[in-house]
């Protein structure tokens, strides 16, 4: 690389003595100094890469590469973000569903404690009407057995004294018995 070097600035040299023999005046593009030019051009980026290139490449694609990994994590983020939404409004739903469950079963068990309890009172209720309505015949029946008991005496008692004769214990019972026997009509006759 020295000898190509060596080389070109022989060249340019040479150039240069000819350019000044056949230069007139004004502007003129010598095809030389730009190719002179682009070859230190050439050789100075050849250098700058050599001594710098490989760094910077590497930084360049370290970057890059964060950068990608950047956004693949930007983008793993959103879908994580997306699923934990979809995860909390399927978690949300089911909560929903479970309480109106839980609500249906509760109002169920309240409707059936209710039904049980209405039915326990109606069965009370009607236990106790039917043992009011037996103590009621019950009570209907001593006081009726009382009454003719009571009405045979004063009927047998007014007999004896219209009669004016004694009656014995047989003959009192047996006519009370036919007394009570015979069914009363509504009219007061007998």
């Amino acid at each position: 690389m020295a000898t190509t070097l060596h080389a070109l600035v022989a060249g340019v040299a040479a150039g240069h003595v000819l350019a000044a023999t056949t230069e007139g005046g004004g502007l003129a593009i010598n095809l030389f100094w730009i190719i002179v030019a682009s070859l230190n051009f050439i050789v100075f980026a050849v250098v700058l890469y050599l001594a710098f290139g490989r760094t910077v490449s590497t930084m360049l694609e370290s970057r890059r590469q964060r950068i990608e990994q950047g956004l693949a994590d930007a983008e793993q983020a959103r879908k994580d973000r997306e699923t934990a939404e979809q995860d909390r409004l399927a978690t949300l739903a089911e909560a929903r569903r479970e309480s109106n469950d839980i609500l249906a079963r509760a109002q169920k068990v309240a409707q059936e404690t209710r039904d049980a309890d209405i039915a326990a009172t109606r069965a009370e209720l009607e236990r106790l009407r039917t043992t009011a309505t037996q103590e009621i015949e019950a009570e209907k029946a001593r006081a009726l057995a009382t009454l003719r008991s009571e009405v045979a005496d004063l009927a047998l008692a007014a007999a004896g004294k219209v009669l004016g004769e004694s009656m014995t214990d047989a003959r009192q019972r047996k006519l009370v018995e036919d007394f009570l026997a015979t069914p009363a009509t509504g009219d007061g006759k007998n």
